[in-house]
Parts: C-alpha cells; structure tokens; sequence
C-alpha cells in the first residue's frame, strides 16, 4: 500500500491533498495552509487617523471659520462698497464700486491719500521706535532677573510685568497728568533747569527740531528738493521729519507696557538654554559680552523672531492709545492706519473706506512679516542643506 492510499485509509477514505488541512508538506506544495492576504492596513489606518482627527478639530474649525474667515470675507466685500452702515450691504441697497476706494487711497489726489499717508507715516515711525526699544529693554530685563544669586527675583519679575496687566486706558489717562504742561514731567525737568516741552499739544518731528538746531534745515520753512519733491500727497520733508514729541510720548508709553510681556518669553527662552554651554564657555574664559554674542543670542533666535514678529504686528495696529490720548491731535501727527480706519467708518460713515483701510493695513503687516521672516532666517542651517 502506498503512503497515499494509508493517509486516505485513515482519514475514512479521503484523499489528502496539499490543500487539506493537516495535509504533510511535499515539494512542490504549499504546506500548510495559507493565511489569507492581509489588507493595506497602513493606509486603511491613516485614513482613519484623519477622519478622526478633522472630527476632533471640526468644533474650532466651524468657530473659527464663522467668527474669523467669515467676518474677513464680509469686511472684504464691504470694501468694494460705497455704504453708509443704515442699510443691508449684502441686499443690493449699497453701491458697488469696485476698488474705487483703494484707489482713492493710493493713487488719486485729494485729502483721504494724504491723511492715509500721514497715518503711514506716523505709525512708520512709532514701530521703527518701539519695537527695538522694547526688545532691547524685554531682554536687558530679562537677563537680570535671570541671575541665579539675584535677590528678590521674584519680586522684580512681578513689578517689570505689572504695567503690562495695567489696563492701557487707566495708563494712558496717567501719562496725560504725567506730561501735561505743568505736569510732574515738565516739574522734573525744571529742577534740572531745563524747560519741558507741550507734550500733547506739540506737532513738530524731532528731526526737523534736531535739523534746525543744527542749521542745517529751517523747519518753518523747508525748501529745496524737500519742499519741491512729494510722495502721497507729503512732501519728503514732511516724511523725513520724524515723529512729533505728541507721538515720543506715546512711544515711551508703548514701551513700558509692553517690555514685560515680552520680558517673560525672553526668561523662559534664557532658562531653556542648556547649563552646560554657559559652564564650557566660562572654562574657556568668555566674558558677559562674548556669552551674550556667541552663546545666548544664537539659541534666542526663534524666541528672537518671535517677539520681534508680535512686536512689529502690535504696534501696527496701535488704537487705544492713540484714542485715548489725542485722537489723532495735534495736527493729525499721533494719526494711525488702524485709528484712521476706524473714523473713517464711524465717525465719517465711510464703512467702505474704512474697510479698505483694514486690508490695506493686513498687507502691509504681512509684508513686514515676511520681509522680517526672510531677514532673520537661518544662513547657516539653509546652507548646510543645500550641501546635503
């Protein structure tokens, strides 16, 4: 008797074959039996690690999209208008008329460029000001408070930061006592023998002021190229004249209460860096400078960028001060984009005016921020991957 026909004897007479189950391996065959062919499980996987997670992520997408995407839609269509706000913009009832309103901003003569350029100007000047004062300060006064055998650390940390808690209105009214006429300031300034200036009722740029009492230009009366040459509505000498002594004061209010924000992020940055590059350079006997050239600020670079970015966008969109404080006054010289676009809307009714402001204002705050992004980007890093 074969193998065959036993193994068929004992399984009543059934032929084994290479596919039964318990059937003995043969050359040739195929064993055991084959498990069956697994599914693509990892893109099965992945597609439901999405579906997932855009299900987690829908509640704050849908808020997002109405309170956020959905306004700026809406505002942008309004710019397109010529509306009045006692009407339904959205109904037909409002005027379309295209990019009229930006172009009356940007290339036709007449007062609304040369106030949108004045408010250009001003808020120029207040953020080449406030931002590297700020920064400088935000991180000056993070690394003393940095200092491990400092004492009263933690007292220091909270009086740096207590003016950035400060309501900026309940500020604000204290500068204007502080800076008045015969304000504390002007007070101060007369025990020295000097005579303060009227803060908020003075329109002159202290450029033009340091010019003139050089000699080199006559502020009352400029002539030559800077009185002859202009540039949206302003002549040179009104865009080079600098910032007046009304918006220095609202400068210096800026940077006081915006310095200990920024404070805190540069002292969880210093805190992160590791202890044991600062020990390596203090064997190798770098000084403070060095440390800080060489070791502290190469690792703050993200940090860097970081504050340098919500420093540039704040005080591009500075309203509440300047409200407060003036309203524009004296002379338009404390005029913002974002406080014009607001009178242009309500107290102008010019909503569409007012909108095309806003989004003149958005591009130009991204362009900083690019142009920024680009200036601070890591050489060095990019360098090395393009060699990979």
């Amino acid at each position: 008797m074969s193998p065959r026909d036993a193994a068929a004897a004992v399984t009543g007479g059934t032929p084994l074959t290479a596919d039964s189950p318990g059937a003995p391996d043969t050359p040739g065959g195929s064993g055991p039996a084959a498990a069956p062919r697994a599914r693509n499980t990892p893109r099965a996987g992945r597609r439901a690690e999405r579906t997932w997670g855009w299900l987690f992520v829908s509640p704050m997408v849908i808020v997002l999209g109405l309170f956020l995407v959905l306004p700026i839609l809406m505002a942008l269509w309004v710019s397109m208008l010529h509306w009045d706000g006692q009407s339904n913009p959205f109904s037909g009832q409002a005027k379309f008329v295209g990019l009229d309103n930006y172009r009356s901003l940007l290339t036709e003569n007449g007062l609304d460029r040369t106030l949108f350029a004045t408010a250009l100007r001003n808020n120029f000047y207040y953020v080449v000001l406030t931002v590297p004062l700020q920064t400088v300060l935000a991180l000056s006064l993070a690394l003393i408070v940095n200092q491990r055998m400092l004492r009263g650390r933690s007292a220091l940390r909270t009086v740096f930061f207590f003016p950035s808690v400060t309501s900026s209105i309940a500020v604000s009214t204290v500068f204007l006592f502080l800076f008045q006429g015969s304000g504390a300031v002007n007070t101060l300034l007369s025990w020295l023998g000097l005579k303060g200036p009227n803060w908020f009722n003075d329109p002159r740029g202290v450029l033009s002021l340091l010019l003139g009492g050089l000699g080199l230009v006559d502020p009352e009366h400029p002539s030559g190229a800077l009185a002859h040459h202009a540039f949206m509505g302003l002549s040179w000498f009104d865009w080079l004249s600098g910032p007046s002594v009304a918006m220095c004061t609202i400068i210096l209010l800026a940077v006081w209460t915006t310095s200990g924000t920024f404070m805190l992020i540069f002292l969880a940055a210093l805190q992160n860096i590791p202890r044991e590059l600062e020990e390596s350079a203090a064997i190798e006997g770098v000084n403070r400078f060095q440390m800080l050239r060489h070791v502290t600020l190469p690792a703050l670079r993200p940090v860097l960028f970081l504050v340098l970015t919500l420093g540039m966008i704040s005080t591009w969109q500075v309203f509440d001060q300047v409200y407060v404080m003036g309203q524009g006054a004296p002379g338009n010289t404390t005029l913002t984009p974002a406080y014009l676009s607001y009178s242009t809307a309500f107290d102008d009714a010019n909503y569409g005016q007012g909108a095309a402001i806003a989004f003149l204002l958005l591009a130009l705050i991204l362009t900083m921020t690019a142009l920024q992004r680009l200036a601070l980007r890591e050489r060095g890093g990019r360098r090395l991957r393009r060699k990979r």
